[in-house]
């Protein structure tokens, strides 16, 4: 009786450890939905809440990335001549190394940065990728900080500089390496860097978007990517070959593709404040007699450029540049409800416990209730401006600035 009573108070006192266990492995969290369960992040605060708050090396718009008490972000200095991977204590905030590139001096956007490109990693080496118009660099760290492979790739041309974040799957890297000149999507050996398959892109104005991993009814798994020139497309993870293309957009694409109720939705726009054209199509793999997949629907209107929408439990929250939320179905594209929130955005939202955060470009953390029922949850001043998307890992949310990190714990 004793040995049961033991037993059951020990795995009593792990669930709460077992409920925290989530690692933040890549952009918009391990399979690029933004969605999390982590359940007590508040939705207002002040400053006697964070568990700290940190200045960083230079600046940059990349999210952090967090395995279990690793944390890993970019930041880039001297118009970015010099670019910053920095692994920090997740718990503490403290910097455990720090690995600086030596770049060229090279141009971006106004709403750019140097080291915008999301790390990724699988828990045992940390993948990051700069670009100047010379060198187009893919690096792997162990989580000591040693370097394990380095690939150039080639030059890089493009008025924004490298946007589109990296991702894993099975034994490889993805690398987006869409450009003004020859194009293409990447896979390397995650262990040694070697060239596993590359794709050819079509060109037209350079995509940012980054790609993700679906299955489809037969279970095989579907690269879902998006650009202006093939609209949203579908790929082979493992060999390369394109499986369907759903046609060009207009514009070209920022905010990544996203996956909710059997569709792949994506969008484009242009100027950076609001989107012209989202479509949806069926992503069961399933052709027309024209080779391409049925699309269900499409909107024209309150559409986001930048930001990345939330496909939850039937409806998608489409958080635009200009700051007005909508709740959309996703049968159909109907608008449910929107809201003018104000205030710009160049970051994601994530859905955190059925709650959207979003930071605006001022640096105010916005949180809404993720619902077809439209309720604001609270907002918050960070003290920075920040074009960044928030990360969520282990019991802690992390929000980005141009110059500063801040942690803010769950309630317990």
């Amino acid at each position: 009786m004793s040995r049961i009573v033991f037993l059951v108070t020990f795995v009593l006192a792990c669930i709460p450890c077992l409920a925290w266990a989530e690692n933040w492995p890549r952009f918009m969290g391990a399979d690029g939905t933004g969605i999390s369960t982590q359940k007590g992040i508040p939705t207002a605060w002040s400053e006697g809440n964070l568990a700290w708050n940190i200045e960083l090396p230079g600046e940059g718009h990349s999210a952090p990335i967090i395995w279990e008490n690793a944390l890993f972000l970019t930041s880039a200095e001297d118009k970015g001549t010099l670019r910053h991977l920095l692994c920090l204590d997740a718990t503490t905030g403290a910097e455990k190394w720090r690995r600086s590139i030596g770049m060229n001096e090279s141009g971006k956007h106004l709403k750019s940065s140097w080291a915008s490109s999301t790390p990724v990693t699988d828990g045992k080496l940390v993948y990051v990728a700069f670009a100047d118009q010379e060198k187009f660099l893919v690096n792997a760290y162990d989580f000591k900080g040693e370097l394990t492979w380095r690939r150039d790739v080639g030059d890089f041309e493009s008025q924004h500089n490298l946007g589109a974040s990296l991702m894993l799957f099975e034994d490889m890297l993805i690398v987006p390496n869409e450009q003004d000149g020859p194009s293409s999507m990447l896979a390397l050996d995650k262990t040694t860097g070697a060239t596993r398959w590359r794709t050819l892109c079509d060109i037209a104005k350079v995509s940012y978007s980054t790609p993700f991993v679906i299955a489809n009814a037969s279970g095989k798994p579907q690269l879902i990517c998006a650009s202006q020139a093939m609209g949203i497309m579908s790929l082979d993870p493992r060999t390369g070959i394109r499986n369907w293309a759903s046609g060009p957009f207009p514009l070209r694409t920022v905010a990544s593709p996203v996956y909710g109720n059997g569709l792949l939705i994506a969008s484009c726009g242009q100027g950076g404040r609001y989107g012209v054209s989202q479509i949806a199509v069926d992503a069961s793999g399933k052709l027309d007699e024209n080779g391409l997949p049925k699309r269900i629907w499409e909107r024209k209107k309150l559409i986001p450029y930048v930001p990345t929408p939330i496909a939850y439990e039937g409806h998608l929250y489409e958080w635009s540049d200009e700051g007005i939320v909508s709740c959309v179905d996703l049968k159909n594209g109907e608008d449910i409800w929107s809201k003018r929130i104000g205030g710009n955005y160049s970051g994601s939202p994530l859905c955190i416990d059925g709650k959207l955060y979003c930071v605006s470009e001022k640096g105010d953390v916005v949180v809404i209730k993720a619902s077809p029922t439209y309720e604001m949850l609270g907002s918050t001043p960070l003290g920075d401006s920040s074009h960044s998307t928030p990360a969520v890992a282990n019991g802690r949310a992390y929000f980005r600035t141009f110059r500063r990190l801040i942690c803010l714990p769950a309630k317990p």
